[in-house]
């Protein structure tokens, strides 16, 4: 069940119409304390949800011709009632994908690899190609 209210009305807080509801005139107090001005709370014939409410409001042209209130009450009005919404339809199933491919190589080919790499020579270098190759470097300028 929804929260009913006694009181309605609208007020300015930062240059923001907004609509504001209470169930009781102590409301008002409490608006202006918290930096609200322009603060207008009229009391309704029975408690009302904040929807029907600012249905009220509306229909007893409590704007009095101020568009800028109209167009907040309006503005609460649509965010507290719920839009139609379009019947769904149901969605076709979609055509199954071939299989995917598989991440990472393949045995084939990690066979291919191991087998490649057992017949490639391994280079080795002798302990005499070695030294003569440290002796270059030793000659190097720095």
């Amino acid at each position: 069940m929804e929260k009913t209210f006694k009181f309605a009305g609208v007020s300015t807080r930062n240059g923001v119409i907004k609509a504001r509801f209470a169930n009781d005139q102590m409301r008002v107090k409490v608006l202006a304390k918290t930096g609200s001005s322009d603060i207008d709370l009229i009391e309704l014939k029975s408690p009302m949800t904040k929807a029907d409410a600012i249905a009220f409001l509306l229909s007893i042209n409590f704007d009095n011709g101020n568009a800028n209130i109209r167009a907040a009450l309006e503005e609460g009005l649509e965010k507290r009632v719920p839009a139609v919404k379009a019947p769904k339809v149901a969605k076709a199933p979609k055509a199954k994908a071939a299989p995917k491919a598989k991440k990472g190589p393949s045995m084939d080919a990690i066979k291919a690899k191991v087998a490649a790499a057992k017949k490639a020579p391994v280079a080795t270098k002798t302990k005499a190609q070695v030294e003569a190759e440290l002796a270059a470097l030793d000659d190097a300028p720095f």
